[in-house]
């Protein structure tokens, strides 16, 4: 069970937006069941990454994280989407 950290500014809006598709995209390769998603402000993840296998952002990367960050502005924009997912795919395997 892989535990995902899924952060924006308020913890809410964009990260409930970007949360759907990251679980579509998961679960159409096979991972439904497989991955927890936790929501939460960008503030919040550097206390709650412990526990955590790595994190998905829609703003910039914390400074001291010590696991995994994958910027996922490409979500928004939808540009650039495939390269995200498959940074995302790479760390589900790993």
């Amino acid at each position: 069970m892989k535990r995902i950290l899924l952060a924006c500014g308020s913890g809410i809006v964009t990260s409930t937006a970007v949360r759907f598709k990251i679980e579509k995209q998961l679960d159409e390769r096979g991972y439904k069941g497989q991955y927890k998603i936790e929501q939460c402000k960008i503030a919040e993840v550097v206390a709650k990454a412990p526990g955590n296998d790595f994190v998905i952002s829609t703003t910039l990367k914390p400074d001291n994280l010590k696991i995994p960050f994958v910027r996922a502005v490409s979500f928004l924009t939808g540009i650039g989407t495939e390269e995200t997912v498959a940074e995302i795919l790479g760390l589900m395997d790993a």
